[in-house]
């Protein structure tokens, strides 16, 4: 297993930028973007790889992993 797959990613539509945005919290925020959800999470999923890399290159720890945590259920409190 990938080290990314403990964190949360998400995919959503945005009606002011007419296109589907990727991000996943505690390691980046919305960064990539396209009209194909499956390439943008495909896309997502490459960009939090990196970013796991370079913090750990940079000894950087890690943000708490956010899978397991409950996080659809907060958002759906918020909403």
């Amino acid at each position: 297993m990938k080290e990314s797959a403990r964190y949360v990613k998400i995919i959503e539509w945005s009606d002011e930028d007419e296109c589907f945005v990727g991000q996943c919290p505690g390691i980046i925020g919305p960064c990539c973007h396209g009209d194909d959800e499956t390439h943008v999470y495909a896309e997502l999923c490459q960009v939090v790889d990196e970013w796991i890399e370079i913090m750990k290159k940079d000894g950087k720890s890690l943000p708490l992993p956010t899978v397991g945590r409950n996080v659809a259920d907060k958002i759906l409190e918020v909403a």
